[in-house]
């Protein structure tokens, strides 16, 4: 039984990989659409990554950390932070917002899976582009050790469809999650060291850095270009939570995906 529903999320995932040409071109008209009107265009995605860095960078600024290592800090902490905040907030109500497609086609659910995907992966995009600046400017050298941040990026999209996925099924059976989870994310960002860091003291913010997941998958992109090493413990733990992931999204991939049509 756990074979057969393993094979079919994999059918899924396998068909939906052959019509990348669609859920690419989709995603590329997705952020197009989304600034069609604007003088500007998809350039506000750097403009807006640039005004948040740099009211944390002057604005949060502690006088007793050097303002060069605050603001790599900060520009790789807002970069992976930002991608699964949004990736998560728009996971959850995927499939209500596919419905139409859905219910008139038969393309397979990893298709819309992998269509955002890529859409937050363009947005991403253009906030490293802003990162990469911001690390310049801040005298952040540029070292091989930026290799170890670039698997970091691969790990954490290699990671992505299957958090979709689970966030997408959440979405359609519990409709109420989408308000959780927007919550939840918006809430994260100050209990998550996006930017504050941790400095060995105790109490709460010990709890929040240690037993916070995401924390590690900040690590494993900002360790490197911070410390010129390599984030090993996290890599690890990253790797081994999105196992996990990946196990629990193909189960359910392979339960509910020909009945999500009628739960939308």
């Amino acid at each position: 039984m756990m074979l057969a529903t393993i094979e079919s999320a994999l059918d899924d995932i396998h068909s939906g990989l052959r019509m990348r040409r669609v859920w690419i071109a989709l995603a590329q008209e997705d952020i197009g659409d989304q600034h069609r009107r604007t003088a500007l265009g998809p350039l506000w995605l750097l403009i807006n990554y640039f005004a948040f860095a740099g009211t944390f960078i002057f604005v949060i600024h502690r006088g007793d950390t050097s303002t060069g290592s605050y603001a790599a800090y900060v520009a790789t902490g807002l970069l992976v932070w930002f991608y699964i905040m949004e990736t998560l907030s728009q996971s959850v109500s995927l499939f209500v917002r596919e419905e139409g497609f859905i219910k008139g086609t038969t393309l397979p659910l990893s298709v819309y899976v992998m269509r955002l995907l890529m859409q937050s992966a363009i947005r991403a995009a253009y906030a490293l582009v802003g990162c990469i600046v911001i690390l310049l400017l801040s005298g952040t050298a540029l070292s091989t050790a930026w290799l170890w941040s670039a698997l970091g990026v691969l790990l954490i999209l290699a990671t992505t469809p299957a958090a979709i996925i689970l966030f997408a099924f959440l979405g359609a059976y519990f409709p109420d999650s989408q308000f959780i989870v927007s919550n939840i994310m918006r809430i994260g960002m100050f209990l998550t060291p996006v930017f504050w860091s941790y400095e060995g003291s105790g109490g709460v913010r010990h709890l929040l850095y240690y037993w916070n997941p995401f924390t590690y998958f900040l690590e494993i992109v900002r360790v490197p270009i911070l410390t010129g090493g390599p984030p090993i413990d996290s890599l690890l733990l990253c790797g081994a939570i999105g196992l996990v992931l990946w196990t629990a999204a193909l189960m359910v991939l392979g339960l509910f995906r020909k009945r999500v049509v009628f739960v939308i």
